[in-house]
């Protein structure tokens, strides 16, 4: 199957604003934050000692969290070795992983959107979740076994 266009970072915003229910909120510093139901799914970090350029150990200024399923989720993201995502151990044991805004165009913009329809179903209250699984022919959380 050919890849899609290239994703960008404004994706990630108009993505997450089209799932029901979103707010976004000014993070610290003006990072937005996306919520639904009160509860992050999304979020654009601001820079922390955790999350480094190996090369010049500046941190880095563009690091979005998103949330995931279950460890298997996260494990097999970031274990892709062709994949942009990353985790540092600030973040071991949470389910969520991170993206720099700078490799966001390593994805393209199917794949951004399956991740943030999965941050957003990971983080939204049950029927919520059913509702819009619904609303999109899939199947309910419980048929297909997603946390």
């Amino acid at each position: 199957m050919a890849a899609g266009r290239k994703a960008r970072v404004q994706d990630v915003h108009d993505l997450a604003m089209a799932m029901p229910h979103v707010t976004r909120l000014p993070g610290s510093q003006g990072r937005p934050v996306y919520q639904v139901g009160g509860r992050s799914f999304v979020f654009f970090r601001n820079p922390r000692p955790d999350a480094v350029d190996p090369v010049t150990g500046e941190r880095y200024p563009d690091v979005i969290v998103f949330w995931v399923g279950s460890q298997a989720d996260k494990e097999a993201l970031v274990g892709d070795e062709n994949a942009p995502w990353f985790t540092t151990p600030h973040f071991d044991g949470h389910p969520s992983v991170l993206l720099r805004e700078a490799d966001v165009g390593r994805l393209d913009h199917d794949e951004l959107a399956e991740v943030v329809q999965d941050a957003w179903l990971a983080r939204a209250s049950p029927s919520r979740a059913r509702a819009w699984l619904a609303a999109h022919g899939l199947p309910s959380t419980e048929d297909s076994g997603r946390a």
